[in-house]
């Protein structure tokens, strides 16, 4: 035992108009159930704007039970209170909010439960059942919303997770902290959800409370800052311990096992069948082979890309990373496969997350533009032709059909649009030396997860930028982009003629780029997995509106071209599954050693 049993810590930003207050009131809170000289309180100011720190400061003079740690800098609340606790004397450590929000004739209550009930943690509640507040805690449903998410995510039996009234035996607060990386809001949370999992005892009971401060919902605080961190968490506690080769060769299995399921489920597998027998197989299987070309390029573009934010590896890994991820995104929504791509390299190649998905959207920004740039050109090409691209008849396509390509033409119009837009705001930002993403989220919010949030997104923003700002690394991936969906359109244009199409060569050149480039512009939006059903529609329009091809023999093609590359995808995404869990093995054992060593040398966050 030291000879201060208890520390109360009290986080304070910009407090000047209550901190004095709130000191005398503890201190006097304290005396009355506590030994003389067994007490202090600490004021952990964090990065005050305003007279706090020179209160504070005063305070300290006036009475030897008072203690201040003074920041330049924003901390976040979980640094301010952390650095205060380790700075601090006693066996209890204890912190309430400032605005004494909670009666303090709870405050004996919290500090016996630590100092002679026997409890490791305890914390004040504002939500446990059948205890009824006067008021609602502040931000009364997304209160209650993120409480739930709390307790069903990370699978804690609390009730109210942030309510500013805790106290922590200091043993078990410090064994904690080594696993705690929250700096900010979500300190509170992390604490005693890895609390609960290492088998510490808990406690929590029923406080009064009143709600005085801030009653609004934060954007950057509460969704990208505290959102993102429960899931940060709940991958750590959850999902990255069970992560070895069993279980990541079974979810491999399922995955491939829905992508099949689902492809039947929107494609009708006897009208492809049928498609399929009115083609010539010789020719599809040409086709077939056309298409696998494009893959080694994929994963060539991916490692130039990869190069330019500091990242080196091999084109048979990332081509593999790829097959996966590209079959994820026939089954998962909104192109979720992009997400299993960054976690491969980050769990088998120790890519940051912002660089893993910043590598992504890279990639994504350089298809939309080739994609865009491909149908612009063929458009200009067909109306210099004598082509009346703008009637776009669709009366022969069957309402179907029609319906799903007007849609796609609209959407591949939006989307086409966007990616120019897009590019130039990267290139423009790119040669710009101000801060606009920090200057932007300031805007929203002058929270502390503002710097958190900032420098994520800084990052991910910096690493786009890298490849748009370096004219050779814009020149090498443009021209991939190129090769790889020139590729893509060759293999239509093959499938054409596999149905044996009477139309000039040119013309079936120029409508097989068109239609493939409008296909995919359309089923970038997630309207359904893999943009199955609005490319067969948008393909079946565009050859219908311009060329003389019946819409049975359109729409054949359609689905015969889109389906040889799912099956490509899926094939490959089975063989990848299979080879990268023996490979990838092997290599983060052989690489372990220089893990450590590489991300510091590679991470552009610790070059600059």
């Amino acid at each position: 035992m030291t000879d201060r049993e208890v520390s109360v810590v009290l986080p304070a930003y910009n407090e000047a108009e209550t901190i004095e207050g709130t000191v005398n009131v503890t201190l006097e809170t304290l005396g009355a159930f506590l030994p003389a000289g067994s007490f202090e309180v600490l004021v952990a100011e964090d990065g005050c704007t305003d007279r706090t720190p020179q209160i504070a400061t005063r305070m300290v003079r006036e009475d030897d039970r008072v203690r201040h740690f003074h920041s330049d800098e924003r901390l976040g609340r979980g640094g301010a209170l952390e650095r205060a606790f380790r700075a601090s004397d006693g066996d209890v450590l204890v912190y309430f909010d400032t605005d004494l929000a909670t009666d303090m004739a709870y405050l004996e209550a919290l500090v016996e439960s630590i100092r002679s009930e026997g409890y490791d943690l305890a914390t004040g509640s504002r939500r446990i059942p059948g205890e009824k507040q006067e008021r609602e805690p502040e931000r009364g449903f997304a209160s209650k919303g993120y409480n739930a998410l709390v307790r069903t995510v990370l699978r804690s039996s609390l009730y109210d997770h942030q309510c500013g009234f805790k106290a922590f035996d200091r043993d078990a607060l410090f064994d904690l902290l080594e696993g705690v990386e929250d700096d900010h809001w979500f300190w509170d949370t992390e604490v005693l959800v890895r609390a609960q999992r290492a088998g510490y005892a808990v406690k929590e009971f029923p406080v009064g409370w009143e709600p005085k401060g801030d009653t609004t919902v934060d954007l950057v605080r509460d969704v990208l800052g505290m959102g993102s961190q429960v899931g940060r968490l709940w991958w750590q506690l959850s999902v990255r311990p069970r992560i070895d080769r069993r279980t990541t060769t079974a979810a491999g299995t399922v995955l491939i096992a829905l992508a099949v399921a689902l492809m039947t489920l929107y494609l009708d597998p006897t009208e492809v069948l049928a498609a399929i027998r009115g083609a010539d197989p010789a020719v599809l299987a040409v086709a077939a082979a056309v298409y696998i070309a494009s893959w080694p390029l994929r994963g060539l573009r991916y490692r130039d890309i990869l190069s330019e934010l500091g990242y080196r590896e091999r084109v048979g890994f990332l081509t593999g990373a790829i097959f996966v991820s590209q079959t994820g995104n026939l089954v998962v929504p909104a192109r979720g496969g992009d997400a299993i791509r960054a976690y491969i390299v980050k769990a088998r190649r120790d890519i940051p997350y912002p660089s893993g998905f910043a590598s992504l959207a890279i990639e994504r920004v350089f298809d939309l533009l080739t994609i865009a740039a491909l149908a612009g050109v063929t458009l200009v090409g067909l109306a210099l032709g004598g082509v009346d691209v703008a009637a776009l008849r669709t009366a022969e396509a069957g309402g179907g059909v029609g319906e799903s390509g007007r849609t796609a033409v609209l959407v591949a119009g939006g989307v086409g649009g966007a990616a120019l837009m897009t590019m130039a705001l990267i290139a423009v930002s790119a040669r710009s030396d101000r801060n606009l993403v920090r200057a932007a989220l300031s805007r929203m919010s002058d929270d502390s997860y503002v710097e958190y949030v900032a420098a994520i997104a800084e990052r991910f923003v910096s690493d786009v930028q890298t490849v748009a700002k370096d004219r050779r690394a814009f020149a090498v991936v443009g021209f991939s982009s190129v090769l790889i969906w020139g590729i893509d359109i060759l293999t239509a244009i093959i499938v054409f003629a596999a149905f044996g199409v009477a139309i000039p060569v040119e013309l079936l050149v120029a409508i097989g780029f068109f239609a493939v480039a409008v296909g995919n512009l359309a089923k970038v939006l997630p309207l359904s997995p893999g943009g199955i059903g609005l490319y067969e529609g948008a393909f079946t329009l565009i050859v219908v509106a311009l060329t003389p091809i019946a819409w049975p023999t359109a729409l054949a093609a359609a689905v015969v071209d889109h389906a040889l590359k799912n099956a490509v995808t899926v094939v490959g995404g089975i063989g990848s599954m299979l080879r990268l869990n023996v490979s990838l093995a092997t290599a983060v054992e052989e690489s372990r050693d220089a893990g450590e060593t590489r991300d510091v040398e590679s991470d552009p966050a610790v070059r600059e």
